[in-house]
């Protein structure tokens, strides 16, 4: 029995969307693309040393999540006059499952550049070993029940993971059973009136599980990082309310990133929403000041800047 209906995944085919087992997806990222063809990397290379050629881009809830952002690339529920119910979960493939299938699905896309003379053969080479998995395609991860037997299971394989996370499933962070190479946690909002309006939450108690995940961030080993999508006229103030919040996480990085106008949230945002870079580091210079954390890097490419505690960035490059 299908998860979805079957004019949503039609549409998720179309938009080359590979589906895995029942409920996790890979998709091309633009930057595997760019890597390969023009050697311009995504700024998590630039950042952190992970390299864009040997990245996977995947999710192991495709049809599930607990916010319907404005700002989200992904299909909702209502999109297009389609509806399923994104909070009834599945039995869940098993990670093993997931990870095999998410690596074949690679695999598939990459075939697509071989023989293209205008790939980069020795990044092309490699990539058909994959290194990371960036677990943040489309819904919210931690609904997956065992995310962290899925991050040991690609661990094992030798790769690096990050893990993005809406914060609004503490329970699941705060008995995570291995924690991934680098944890995000999305905070787009510096108030609950906001973040109702901008983020959309299905449950009610959602602005306080967020809260309740920012406080648990300290608890965790790995390398932590708040992540902001900055929405023009939505969601870039007030700063001293996001100080306030992500002072409770005391986060590694922070990490303010323009909302790009893609996908489907051409649905629900105009063109004039997305941030100019320069808008984006004059919020990031902003809140720096306010938490005291250092302006570490940029990336003009994605409208991203990086903050961090420390004076340079944990690379995690093999």
């Amino acid at each position: 029995m299908s998860l979805a209906p079957s004019p949503l995944i039609s549409v998720l085919k179309r938009q080359r969307y590979h589906i895995v087992g029942r409920h996790s997806a890979v998709k091309r990222c633009r930057w595997l693309y760019e890597t390969l063809i023009h050697d311009r990397p995504c700024y998590k290379q630039k950042f952190y040393g992970i390299k864009s050629h040997q990245c996977i881009q995947m999710t192991p809830v495709l049809y599930h999540c607990t916010q319907r952002c404005l700002f989200c690339w992904r299909a909702q529920s209502g999109d297009l006059q389609i509806f399923w119910d994104e909070t009834k979960l599945p039995p869940w493939d098993s990670p093993e499952e997931i990870v095999e299938g998410c690596i074949n699905a690679q695999l598939q896309i990459l075939s697509g550049y071989k023989g293209n003379p205008k790939a980069n053969p020795q990044k092309f080479k490699e990539a058909l070993i994959p290194r990371h998995v960036a677990i943040s395609l489309t819904g919210e991860p931690t609904l997956y029940e065992p995310i962290g037997d899925l991050i040991e299971a690609f661990h094992k394989r030798g790769f690096t993971t990050f893990l993005v996370s809406n914060g609004t499933v503490p329970s699941a962070l705060a008995k995570i059973s291995h924690e991934p190479t680098q944890l995000y946690i999305s905070v787009c909002a510096p108030n609950e009136e906001i973040y109702n309006k901008v983020c959309r939450p299905l449950n009610p108690d959602s602005w306080r599980k967020l809260n309740e995940t920012l406080e648990l961030l300290n608890s965790f080993k790995c390398p932590t990082v708040i992540r902001i999508t900055a929405v023009r006229g939505l969601n870039m103030g007030p700063i001293s309310d996001y100080a306030k919040i992500i002072g409770k996480a005391n986060p590694t990085y922070i990490e303010p990133k323009a909302y790009m106008h893609v996908g489907f949230s051409r649905l629900r945002l105009g063109y004039e929403s997305m941030p100019s870079h320069r808008e984006i580091r004059e919020f990031a210079l902003q809140l720096a000041k306010e938490l005291s954390y250092n302006f570490v890097d940029e990336s003009e490419d994605s409208r991203v800047v990086l903050l961090s505690r420390l004076k340079s960035p944990i690379k995690f490059s093999k």
